[in-house]
């Protein structure tokens, strides 16, 4: 969603050939997120986002479309991968690995607060898609696991204050000798933060970017949900929203009871994961046309409060 690729009108026009979507109107390059180059596009037809990978391997690719479009056909708002002429999701633009979505309606939360309401509706609708990708019979392996916050974290160390390097250094290190395995999972979002969902209106319209989506801990992905949905200006979590959540969220998905003892250690490890990718995208930044870098600030506080506040699942949630 930052603009790493820049596209003609000419470039576009050639690469939507490949489609039967209609001729091209319009596009323009999407200036939010970190990971993927996008571009609204608006063709004879329709209205679409084309994602051009910029890091993804190829192989994993397929997972991603395949996943997004079994959700869809099981009723999740997602945006649905469109086939090219030859019936392939992929294809290549600028040597790189491209694909078209459709447009989902509504606008993302980003710059802005959620109300009860919406973090109601994201619990349920979270919830539901656990379900549904249970019946999704590819898996994919976390990217970003025990293997990842070794390399990156030897890279960020000679770059970041010393009370940082503690914090992260103990926090890993903390979180490495802990074992989740036997928590019921599925194929998780694993970053469903307000900038990845839609509303119009009121009503929740889209979840989109599941580019980091991976077979882990359910729990981990509401945790990951929370933090970011739940939370005031300090980093502590807002309970009345975390409430709301939480409460749509058991009334698709039952939390076991082993789930429980485990909720104040995936809030911590929520917030180290993103503390720590976007420390490293501060000090190593992409090259792109449009480059929007998160504030690593954020999930420090988050994480620093979760240490202290050690959130046992809120039980009364009547």
């Amino acid at each position: 969603m930052s603009v790493y690729t820049a596209l003609s009108h000419e470039d576009l026009s050639i690469f939507l050939a490949k489609y039967s979507i209609g001729e091209l109107v319009n596009f323009e390059g999407i200036d939010q997120g970190i990971e993927n180059t996008n571009y609204f596009v608006d063709t004879s037809e329709g209205s679409y986002v084309l994602t051009i990978f910029e890091s993804l391997e190829n192989n994993d690719l397929p997972f991603f479309l395949e996943l997004m479009s079994h959700l869809s056909r099981q009723g999740i708002p997602c945006a649905k991968p469109l086939p090219d002429k030859n019936n392939n999701y992929l294809q290549n633009l600028k040597d790189k690995p491209s694909a078209i979505v459709e447009r989902l309606v509504g606008t993302t939360l980003i710059g802005s607060e959620a109300s009860e309401s919406q973090c109601q509706q994201v619990g349920m609708w979270l919830a539901k898609l656990h379900q549904a990708s249970l019946s999704f019979k590819k898996n994919r392996i976390n990217n970003r696991g025990k293997e990842w916050f070794k390399k990156v974290s030897e890279s960020l160390y000679p770059k970041i204050k010393e009370e940082e390097k503690n914090l992260l250094h103990s926090e890993i290190d903390y979180q490495l000798k802990q074992d989740t395995k036997s928590l019921p999972s599925g194929i998780i979002h694993a970053d469903l933060f307000r900038d990845n969902v839609m509303f119009d209106n009121s009503t929740l319209t889209g979840i989109i970017d599941f580019y980091y989506a991976y077979s882990g801990a359910f729990l981990y992905d509401l945790a990951v949900t929370v933090n970011d949905w739940c939370i005031k200006e300090n980093g502590e979590i807002h309970l009345p929203k975390c409430k709301s959540l939480l409460r749509a969220y058991i009334n698709i998905r039952k939390i076991e009871s082993k789930e429980y003892k485990h909720w104040s250690l995936l809030l911590r490890a929520a917030a180290l994961r993103f503390w720590t990718s976007r420390l490293y995208d501060k000090h190593f930044p992409k090259d792109g046309v449009i480059i929007h870098t998160k504030d690593p600030d954020i999930f420090k506080k988050i994480l620093l409060d979760r240490i202290e506040k050690k959130y046992n699942w809120p039980f009364n949630l009547d």
